[in-house]
C-alpha cells in the first residue's frame, strides 16, 4: 500500500467521524440538550467540510508522472 492511499483512508475516516459527531450532537440537542451541543455540532460539521476540501485537493497526488 502506498502512503498516499493510507493517508486518504485516514482522512476519509476523519470525515466520517466528524459527521457522526455532528449528527450525534444535533440529536442530543433536539432531545433536550443545551446550546453547547449546537456549537459542537457546527464546529464538527465545519471540520468535516474542511477535511472534504483537503481530501479533494489530494486528487493529483500519487498519480504517475509523465
Amino acid at each position: 500500500m502506498r502512503l498516499i492511499t493510507a493517508h486518504r483512508i485516514l482522512i476519509g475516516a476523519g470525515i466520517a467521524f466528524f459527521l457522526f459527531y455532528a449528527v450525534l450532537h444535533v440529536w442530543h440537542y433536539t432531545h433536550g440538550g443545551g446550546g453547547t451541543d449546537v456549537v459542537q455540532a457546527l464546529v464538527s460539521a465545519a471540520v468535516a467540510v474542511g477535511l472534504v476540501a483537503y481530501f479533494r485537493s489530494l486528487r493529483g497526488w500519487g498519480a504517475p508522472r509523465s
